[in-house]
């Protein structure tokens, strides 16, 4: 596939933005649309982009951070540190923390400024049309819940940081492997902390409850390692030691964290995958069921909102089969 950038024209100065609203009310009539939207193109486009780019790559392997990635991290320190001024209510409570709220409600509150500190003045007006993606990206506040929806909208966060060039190609590892990584660690810590339920649950038979992408690229990580196979997810030694370095290790790990029992009983799906041969096969496998799973399902797209970067107009582009690899 081409990358992104060659699907859209150049924004250029005259370039409105515009607040995104949510397209997708009605299963039947809106999910065909999605599907064909240059919306989804493009974030198809970034997300396979990024997967070219963490090939054979730890996480600590992302090179020079741009002045630009640091101070996204900087901002993911800043919501990070919430978490810390906002505790959990003592208050027994049977789903979920109430305090979860109040962190919700300081990221909707706050997350103009957020950005404004984070672009350049120039970029300013592009504020009011990234603000839902980075508020809507770390869970519910009402259902104080979180799940693969949440994650696709940081993500697009990131996508359209790349379209108005704030980021670039350059940076796409970085954005993973250091950007995206420091946001799994966050997300996590406010699953731990609220006990946040899991947003749109397959339950046992579901990949994971709150995440998918970090199995999707944790595995192009790893493709070509000389002895770390899928198989050896099932070793605790192996994720032990090396959890820091991979995704999808790390993903595994947490779930030891958070559940009890044995492996093939509580993530029966995960524990079918370590027996595919190749961590190749099991990348091209993700990127096949992140599309049924999440893209094409209608109780997680049906959130995502859509704006003049990620428009929900028809995309003439041709969009490959699942798991096709992109060329820079």
């Amino acid at each position: 596939m081409a990358p992104h950038r060659a699907t859209i024209a150049p924004l250029g100065r005259e370039h409105v933005f515009r607040v995104p609203t949510k397209q997708i009310s009605d299963a039947a009539r809106d999910m065909p649309a999605w599907l064909r939207s240059e919306a989804y193109v493009r974030l198809i486009s970034f997300i396979q982009l990024c997967n070219t780019a963490v090939k054979n790559r730890k996480n600590s392997e992302y090179g020079e951070l741009s002045p630009s990635v640091e101070r996204i991290l900087a901002m993911l320190n800043t919501i990070d540190a919430w978490i810390d001024e906002i505790p959990p209510l003592e208050t027994p409570q049977r789903f979920g923390n109430r305090a979860f709220r109040t962190f919700i409600e300081r990221l909707e509150l706050q997350a103009e400024d957020l950005l404004s500190e984070l672009l350049p003045e120039p970029l300013w007006p592009s504020i009011p049309e990234l603000t839902p993606y980075l508020a809507g990206g770390f869970g519910h506040g009402v259902r104080i819940d979180y799940g693969s929806g949440h994650e696709l909208s940081f993500v697009a966060l990131l996508c359209c940081l790349d379209l108005i060039d704030y980021t670039d190609a350059s940076d796409r590892r970085a954005l993973i492997l250091a950007v995206f990584v420091r946001y799994l660690e966050i997300v996590r810590r406010l699953q731990a902390t609220y006990r946040l339920e899991p947003a749109g649950s397959h339950g046992v038979w579901g990949l994971d409850d709150f995440q998918f992408l970090p199995y999707y690229w944790g595995a192009h990580q790893l493709v070509g390692h000389p002895h770390l196979k899928p198989k050896s997810v099932l070793s605790d030694d192996i994720l032990q030691h090396f959890s820091k370095d991979y995704m999808y290790l790390r993903a595994i790990q947490f779930i030891h964290e958070m559940k009890q029992g044995p492996f093939h009983e509580h993530s029966p799906l995960l524990y079918d995958i370590s027996g595919v041969p190749t961590w190749t096969k099991v990348n091209s496998g993700m990127m096949k069921m992140y599309i049924a799973e999440v893209l094409e399902k209608f109780p997680v797209v049906q959130h995502l909102p859509f704006g003049s970067l990620l428009p929900f107009a028809q995309s003439d582009a041709f969009v490959p089969a699942p798991g096709r690899q992109d060329r820079q």
